[in-house]
């Protein structure tokens, strides 16, 4: 009789889809040592909306691999009623789940709202629990907004009130980086493992030459919420210093609902270009042409899109945020500049931009490390390790 394979359930936050493609499916992955069901909320307001993504009859339930896919459509509600609906629906699908077939672990992927429905699970179903800190948490909110407002001070006390809460409830913590948690004492001694978020590393196209018609010299910024992820501090750095590299282009991706704030910003450069949040592997093509990648963040967990311009060979400028000096070692994967000054980033920028050689020096070293310290491999061992040290004996059959 061996022991039965470990069970956990996932607590997902992000509303963006799985990948179509099963290959490309972290739990698709998982499955080589682990089972279990997925929460997962959408950003789709139809259950046609699923079916029409993923196939006939993948809704409400969706099998991949050995995991189950729970769908939860958030725009079906809006305001209030969506976040009560969502806090429910994780907690009752939960607990359903767990009548049905136990789970040894729950695994959440935040420490906000999601995780406080995950300690109600916990508490419900005496399973162990491991909360997954995505973000730097002393950050958050602290720079969404320019001006300190009640919003932004209630949002700050309720993300470390959840913190706090679903941090000491937990059997374990998975960080970014090692000082992630280090403006919290109380946290400290709360057993955790450290590594990276999942990234597709081996479907990572290497570093092109974009087709006819596009201009090469692109410097590139992926992110949302734009001031959060410093997309001012680019436009005032490459402001500086536009004249002197007349062949280079600026392309800011993301959603934003308040894009005509960043378009003042631009004020009408016809070199700096807002581009629409695109699929990731649109957004992949577009960093591995790009000349640079810039990530002047003001809040940051471990940036995927950091681990995916250095997977492509493509060098990165990066904010000292959170736990990018993590990956984006200055002077060696990439150039590092201190959070929020656009005055350090123009000559980083400038000194990237001159010379050619140390563009390729740096792409060509972040691509080893990538490939070395975040492949899906790692990630899975890791994510695997992490389970079994949570819950060191399995049930036996």
């Amino acid at each position: 009789m061996g022991a039965e394979t470990m069970r956990i359930l996932y607590v997902g936050a992000s509303w963006v889809p799985p990948p179509e493609n099963p290959l490309q499916d972290r739990f698709v992955l998982l499955s080589e040592r682990l089972e279990g069901d997925v929460l997962q909320p959408i950003w789709f307001d139809r259950a046609e909306q699923v079916e029409e993504l993923f196939g006939p009859g993948t809704y409400p339930v969706y099998l991949r691999g050995r995991f189950r896919y729970h769908w939860f459509p958030v725009f079906q509600h809006s305001g209030w009623r969506r976040k009560i609906s969502w806090l429910w629906f994780y907690i009752r699908t939960g607990y359903r789940i767990h009548r049905e077939k136990p789970f040894d672990c729950i695994v959440v992927y935040s420490h906000m709202m999601p995780a406080l429905a995950a300690v109600v699970l916990k508490l419900l179903t005496r399973a162990k629990l491991i909360v997954e800190i995505m973000t730097a948490p002393e950050l958050a909110y602290k720079f969404e907004l320019r001006r300190q407002t009640l919003a932004g001070t209630l949002s700050r006390m309720f993300s470390d009130f959840s913190l706090y809460v679903s941090a000491l409830m937990s059997d374990r913590v998975h960080l970014l980086y090692k000082w992630q948690l280090g403006h919290y004492p109380l946290l400290q001694r709360v057993p955790s493992s450290v590594f990276h978020d999942f990234v597709l590393l081996s479907l990572i196209p290497p570093k092109a030459i974009p087709p006819p018609g596009e201009p090469e010299q692109v410097v590139l910024l992926v992110g949302a919420p734009w001031y959060l992820k410093g997309a001012d501090l680019l436009i005032e750095a490459f402001g500086k210093i536009a004249d002197e590299f007349p062949d280079v282009t600026v392309k800011i991706q993301g959603y934003y609902e308040d894009k005509d704030k960043l378009e003042a910003l631009i004020a009408g450069s016809p070199r700096i270009e807002i581009v629409k949040a695109a699929p990731n592997p649109e957004t992949l093509m577009r960093i591995s042409r790009a000349l640079i990648l810039v990530h002047p963040s003001r809040c940051d967990g471990l940036s995927r899109v950091i681990i995916e311009a250095m997977g492509a060979g493509v060098p990165v400028i990066a904010s000292d945020a959170g736990g990018n000096p993590n990956s984006v070692r200055d002077g060696d994967t990439g150039l590092v500049f201190p959070s929020g000054d656009a005055e350090e980033l123009r000559k980083r920028l400038r000194l990237l931009l001159a010379n050619r050689e140390l563009r390729e020096r740096l792409g060509k070293r972040g691509y080893e490390v990538a490939h070395a310290e975040y492949s899906e491999q790692v990630y899975v061992d890791q994510f695997t390790r992490m389970v079994e040290a949570t819950v060191p004996v399995p049930r036996v059959q």
